[in-house]
């Protein structure tokens, strides 16, 4: 496969793998993180996150995903003799079947492109991911909210961030929640129970949902490529994504009835502790029960 051929083949796979990991609800990614969790028999609790968010619609990968294909130059192509199969030089009437058929795929590519840039605004409360301020925008909606200590923009979709928050546990916990953005895969989530218990998950925090979509499109680039995909990296990262790499901790002085950690509780000062190690190889997300 020629180069040029490459490219286009890539770029339309960004097209539909990212609007495909948008509409999963991928919208908000973690990066490098440490997050923190503090449950106690007394009712309070605490939570801190400090580190990396990723925001895939305003990165130049979602911006400029359809421009390889929009702005692609007309080119020729060989023209065959019916008998002999052989190339021959083209005739007018076919030079000009290949312009309309080029100029309808710009216009459909334009056309998607603007249903897509529709899409995103939508699942990005009202923010236009086209407008340059649209990064600056984010980062301002987020720090008049509740918890958010710091939100700076990194570009390129990147927030470096630093968010806590402490209270009651008299109601559930959903860490991160964003103004007319409803529609997220939760880094963290606390689900309180009837029978007294909590449960702790955090979807986010592994490769199956935040790793899994781009590792599918570093596949994708190794054949694309060349490569022999059947010893590519299944938890590569392509270029322009976040890479997952967290520290994620539980304390508690509640009775642990399941979690999925490597090495169980530990004790640390009174309480327990749980920890999971997050990154590219992190299959399954953290999970916890506690009874209070």
């Amino acid at each position: 496969m020629g180069d040029a051929m490459r490219a286009r083949a890539w770029g339309s796979f960004v097209v539909t793998a990212a609007m495909a990991i948008l509409l999963t609800g991928c919208l908000l990614l973690p990066g490098k993180f440490t997050s923190d969790l503090t449950l106690k028999k007394d009712g309070s609790f605490g939570f801190t996150y400090k580190g990396e968010i990723f925001v895939l619609a305003l990165s130049r990968m979602a911006a400029g995903m359809n421009d390889q294909a929009a702005n692609k130059p007309f080119e020729t192509k060989d023209c065959k003799d019916d008998a002999t199969d052989t190339v021959r030089p083209c005739k007018p009437d076919e030079i000009a079947q290949q312009k309309q058929e080029w100029q309808d795929e710009r216009d459909a590519v334009k056309a998607k492109a603007t249903k897509d840039a529709e899409t995103a605004k939508a699942m990005l409360g009202g923010i236009d991911p086209t407008d340059p301020k649209a990064s600056e925008q984010f980062a301002q909606n987020l720090a008049r909210q509740a918890g958010w200590k710091s939100v700076v923009s990194k570009g390129d979709g990147r927030f470096e961030v630093e968010y806590a928050i402490a209270g009651r546990l008299d109601h559930d916990f959903t860490f991160p929640t964003v103004e007319r953005m409803p529609f997220l895969v939760p880094f963290v989530s606390v689900i309180r129970r009837n029978d007294g218990t909590v449960r702790i998950d955090a979807p986010a925090f592994s490769s199956g949902q935040s790793a899994g979509p781009l590792a599918g499109m570093a596949g994708m680039a190794g054949a694309l490529g060349g490569a022999d995909t059947s010893k590519a990296d299944k938890t590569a990262t392509p270029p322009g994504f976040p890479r997952l790499d967290g520290h994620f901790t539980v304390h508690t002085d509640g009775t642990i009835l399941a979690n999925n950690t490597d090495e169980g509780p530990k004790a640390e000062a009174g309480m327990q502790r749980l920890e999971w190690l997050v990154n590219p190889q992190t299959t399954a997300p953290p999970t916890a029960l506690i009874r209070f």
